[in-house]
């Protein structure tokens, strides 16, 4: 059987590397995107951001003529047989979803699908809230068709669970597929795909109702927000105990099968494109039914509150902020990204500005999107060394593999005054404890 042909409405970042992928397996993939410049930097093999391994993938598949980036939805969509909607649900000011680029892309493909005479399949990858899929895409598109969903289309929701810095191995091995169906013939349709692509390595699948699916999403996200959240709240109270230190309780606690041991490491607390946009939308969403979410309302709080300590730490450190030059190594939300959306770095990096701190930052892939953000407000180095020179205190606010490879001497020979505050947990506190002054997320007074 040949494959179907698939389109994908959004090419952000769960749309390009689910095309990516579909597309290196050997399928026939047409993305659309309204930017032309955007279009013709995928057409030319360059994604519009960082992700290990994905400017190769898009490169092979475009020789391959796997991939093909349009200007409009119609084409992508009246080409193919399967469309993925992934475009951005960012949230409002209130904290609520806001479905706008939803609504458009539902419009655009019943306009599309009332000139197509064969049935077509439709797929929301987008994080929405519960009713969304049912009230606002259905009715959308059966509106601007003229065409019933079920009869002439299908439609189902499938979420996504790809972690950034590895979506392509996500993608490639998840760990279950959620579908989501409007009704059986949608859903048949959508698990023969997955049949196909994944043929032996099938993972676990799960097929619900609509509604069911979009809450499956959101359950996820929250759950590994709370687990962060929990994991710091337990550092807070570890920096008050002289002798306890929060990476020895987390393995502790993670060799309990109950709890396991991802999502346990402290730090500076969550950030990027999903975790703090899905905690806001889903306690606004119970709020609108309302129920008001408790422990989610405490997640988040937590992690408001998190980035703060260091700025406390170096109050502690230095006695005063004015004037005192602070290095940030990391800017990214997380390593192997350069992703700067809600990154921790930001808070930080504003507080210390307002208390008259002077900054310099480097980050091995978010310099561009820092600038961005930052402008002329603070000094970028080239290098974590170049960060480093005469300053007063360093923040280490991302993970990079590249900062775990520095030693205390590092510091010691570059730094003013040679001081660490290790946000991230990535540095031996006996050894550089012993050469430095050094403070870490978690980490009770050394006895």
């Amino acid at each position: 059987m040949t494959p179907p042909s698939i389109s994908i409405v959004g090419t952000g970042y769960v749309g390009l590397c689910t095309a990516v992928v579909f597309a290196s397996k050997g399928y026939k993939v047409i993305t659309s995107e309204q930017d032309h410049e955007k279009a013709a930097s995928i057409n030319e093999g360059i994604p519009p951001f960082f992700e290990p391994g994905l400017e190769d993938l898009l490169q092979r598949v475009l020789k391959e003529n796997n991939l093909r980036c349009v200007l409009t939805s119609e084409e992508a969509i009246l080409n193919t047989d399967v469309t993925f909607i992934t475009v951005g649900t960012p949230n409002k000011p209130d904290g609520s979803i806001d479905l706008q680029y939803i609504e458009r892309s539902a419009q655009e493909i019943g306009e599309a699908l009332k000139k197509k005479e064969t049935y077509h399949l439709l797929a929301v990858k987008s994080t929405v809230v519960p009713g969304t899929t049912e009230n606002i895409v259905k009715a959308t598109i059966e509106k601007y068709s003229g065409k019933r969903c079920g009869i002439n289309f299908g439609l189902c929701v499938n979420p996504e669970f790809l972690r950034e810095g590895n979506a392509l191995h996500d993608t490639l091995h998840p760990d279950r597929i959620i579908i989501g169906e409007h009704d059986k013939k949608s859903g048949d349709f959508f698990e023969a795909i997955y049949n196909s692509f994944y043929r032996a390595e099938m993972p676990s699948i799960i097929r619900t109702t609509l509604p069911a699916a979009e809450l499956i999403k959101y359950a996820n996200n929250i759950f590994l927000a709370t687990k962060i959240s929990f994991i710091n709240q337990v550092a807070n109270i570890c920096e008050k105990i002289p002798g306890a230190d929060v990476t020895v309780i987390a393995k502790a606690i993670g060799l309990d099968k109950r709890i396991g041991p991802l999502f346990l490491n402290a730090g500076l607390g969550y950030g990027g494109s999903c975790l703090p946009k899905d905690v806001k939308a889903i306690i606004n969403f119970s709020k609108s039914l309302g129920y008001n979410p408790i422990i989610f309302n405490a997640v988040e709080e937590v992690n408001k509150a998190q980035p703060i300590i260091t700025i406390e730490l170096c109050k502690t450190i230095l006695k005063n902020l004015p004037g005192k030059q602070i290095a940030i190594l990391g800017l990214a939300f997380k390593p192997n990204t350069d992703d700067m959306r809600e990154a921790i770095s930001i808070r930080i990096i504003n507080n210390l500005l307002n208390e008259g701190a002077k900054i310099v930052a480097y980050d091995p892939a978010a310099m561009d999107n820092a600038r961005e953000v930052f402008g002329n407000d603070i000094q970028y180095a080239n290098s974590a060394i170049q960060c480093l020179k005469n300053a007063d205190c360093c923040i280490l606010t991302t993970e990079w593999e590249e900062f775990k490879k520095l030693t205390p001497e590092d510091f010691i020979q570059h730094m003013k005054n040679p001081t660490i505050i290790d946000g991230r947990r990535i540095y031996d506190p006996k050894q550089f404890s012993q050469k430095l002054k050094f403070k870490a997320i978690g980490l009770g007074t050394l006895t």
